[in-house]
């Protein structure tokens, strides 16, 4: 019997209390609150903002003044917009948005920071290629590259003015891509006086969510700012370190927040039953050593662990089986139906192998810095097919005329009215359009499986859509850079966004593109589906502040193929190495700790029950580890 501290549902009143009255206009004080998972950090802080509309509303407005709310997706600034309501006094915006909004009348500054920063990856590329072997493909891509780059350097020579649509894609010279956008804001605020002194003016409060995953340096360039102006704004960080997902976020966050902070936390768990929390609580101790309460109305709640051999040939099935087990343990008929089960991988290598998308998946994965662009579905090259030419194909197969048409109107190019008006058939101005759609199709019905590079080609060819400047290095350079002479499109887009992509690839970048373009043009679909959660499988990524009813864990290394996790090393299956040891002597982020870490916020998204399914070459020693380590009680664990 799982046994856990219970507080009534107001118990964390007082953290709301310390956060409003950090929110003085009078005296201003930045705060750092720990809120873990189902803690309702939303709540706190949709309360602290009602309460300062309240009592100091009418006085902000006559003076100018407004709170900024900075969080990490278009999702959660919707969401958070939607509880608070729509309110000048209180703009609502993801981390690229008000970064561009702040830097975008700079362009004297931008161009000296690129002409500043431009040089170095230039140099870099010249040295790789210098060591390369020459007549690769490797080769020719550093090549194109470096000429692209210098294309850039020289059209900085004159003074420019830049564009960024924080929400979708960004292609020309003039675009800026999402990484430099957050890079040149963090360079501005610290070393721009004029920079600090229209934010202070501004907004007497930056109100960051989820800032475990906000990018380090702009992290940093924030606390500079708060700590140059004491007195005169404050920073309020929203968030939990357990729960840090992308790799750009800061890894010591905690460490770093100055002594003088007020440090508000929240320890009731509103959303899980007492044995997930209990399991919470066991999972995060190593690490921080902060502990969950569940509230005094909740559920005990159902926990299993399930392990089955590494080399069972139907995995599948024995998930099902697992479906229809915890359907009888918690006499719940829907944990039998696999649409009613949230099934969550802890690393998306899982997902790309039991999708069919791994091949083009572990070719971008090797380089870091498209890491988070990859796991969002949100770098431009990706999107060039998942959200330009997949639809496009789907509406010209359906022999749907006008689906296809309104695509290409939102995103071609050839359609744009300037690139009509110079058309060599005036008589039939859409037979270039009719062409490329054509060369699409017939290449996808050829016996031969296009690749992604295929396909690039076939689009860069007939000018279809732009091309992104990450794979302009592997076409033809009258073709590759020929659509960039065309007006870019900038449509509405809603997905979340990325600060992965780079307008000047790195050689580390070019050889993951050219392995990703060498692999099948046909798992564009599966991973479209993955990213944007159509499909059965989610990730920590994707679910981190959803809650569901039921939720199926699937740990499986054989399956991840990756580096950075081991749920095998976790549960004390395989040995530590060397460096592993160290990561967790000095406590510093290690393999281990991102295990666990992201286990955590996994498990934690169960309301009602939970199952856990282990995958390992040797199931006794995992069960014993899980035994031993009190994760689970013996009538929790079920060998198959």
């Amino acid at each position: 019997m799982v046994v856990i501290e219970t507080k009534p549902s107001n118990f964390d009143d007082g953290a709301d209390t310390q956060i409003q009255e950090c929110l003085n206009p009078v005296a201003p004080r930045s705060f750092f609150l720990y809120a873990g998972a189902g803690s309702g950090k939303t709540r706190s802080l949709k309360n602290a903002l009602d309460r300062f509309r309240q009592t100091h509303g009418a006085a902000f407005r006559h003076s100018g003044k407004k709170i900024a709310v900075i969080t990490y997706t278009n999702a959660a600034a919707d969401e958070i917009a939607a509880r608070v309501g729509q309110d000048s006094l209180f703009p609502i915006s993801t981390i690229h948005s008000f970064c561009w909004r702040h830097i975008g009348t700079y362009h004297a500054d931008i161009q000296a920071w690129l002409l500043e920063t431009l040089p170095a990856t230039l140099t870099e590329l010249r040295d790789k290629q210098a060591k390369g072997r020459a007549g690769t493909k490797a080769a020719l891509d550093r090549e194109r590259a470096i000429a692209s780059t210098t294309r850039r350097i020289e059209w900085l020579n004159s003074p420019r003015r830049f564009t960024y649509n924080p929400n979708g894609d960004n292609f020309g010279q003039e675009s800026l891509s999402h990484s430099e956008v957050l890079k040149i804001t963090a360079a501005f605020i610290e070393t721009k006086p004029l920079m600090r002194a229209v934010l202070v003016n501004k907004y007497s409060f930056l109100l960051i969510d989820e800032s475990q995953d906000t990018n380090k340096g702009l992290l940093e360039a924030f606390f500079a700012l708060a700590a140059a102006n004491e007195g005169k704004c404050g920073v309020g960080l929203f968030g939990d370190t357990m729960q840090r997902i992308y790799l750009d976020g800061h890894p010591e966050l905690e460490r770093l927040v100055p002594e003088g902070w007020a440090r508000p936390v929240k320890r009731l768990n509103h959303r899980s039953p007492q044995r997930v929390i209990a399991l919470g609580n066991i999972l995060r101790a190593p690490i921080d050593r902060q502990c969950q309460v569940a509230r005094d109305d909740s559920e005990i709640g159902i926990v299993r662990l399930f392990v089955a051999s590494s080399t069972i040939p139907d995995k599948p099935g024995v998930e099902q089986r697992v479906r229809d087990r915890m359907a009888d343990l918690c006499r719940d008929p829907k944990w039998g139906d696999e649409a009613e089960v949230k099934a969550l991988t802890l690393e998306h290598h899982m997902a790309a192998s039991r999708r069919g998308f791994l091949e083009m998946f572990q070719a971008l994965d090797r380089d870091p810095r498209l890491s988070t662009g990859l796991r969002n579905g949100e770098v431009a090259g990706l999107r060039l097919f998942t959200e330009r030419v997949a639809p496009l194909i789907a509406a010209a197969r359906a022999k749907d005329g006008f689906a296809t048409m309104a695509h290409l109107r939102a995103t071609s190019p050839l359609l744009k009215r300037s690139a009509v008006a110079q058309t060599v058939n005036p008589h039939d101005p859409l037979l270039p359009i009719r062409t490329g759609v054509d060369a699409l199709l017939t290449l996808n019905a050829d016996s031969a499986e296009p690749s992604f590079l295929d396909v690039l080609e076939c689009v860069a060819e007939h000018r279809l859509f732009e091309i992104p400047a990450s794979l302009r290095p592997f076409v033809a350079a009258d073709v590759g850079t020929a659509a960039t002479d065309v007006e870019p499109i900038t449509g509405e887009e809603t997905e979340e966004n990325s600060d992965e992509e780079t307008v000047a690839s790195s050689p580390a970048s070019l050889e993951a593109w050219r392995a990703f373009l060498e692999t099948p043009y046909r798992q564009t679909i599966p991973f479209a589906e993955y990213v944007s959660d159509r499909g059965p499988f989610g990730t920590h990524q994707g679910v981190k502040g959803l809650e569901f009813e039921r939720v199926l864990v699937i740990l499986d290394d054989s399956d991840a193929r990756g580096f950075l996790f081991s749920y095998d090393k976790l549960f004390e299956v395989k040995p530590l190495t060397d460096t592993d040891r160290k990561h967790l002597a000095d406590e510093t982020d290690g393999g281990i700790t991102r295990t666990r870490r992201l286990l955590y916020v996994t498990c934690t998204r169960a309301e009602k029950s939970l199952a856990l399914i282990a995958y390992t070459a040797d199931p006794d020693a995992l069960v014993a580890a899980a035994l031993r380590n009190h994760w689970f009680a013996a009538d929790e664990v079920e060998l198959l």
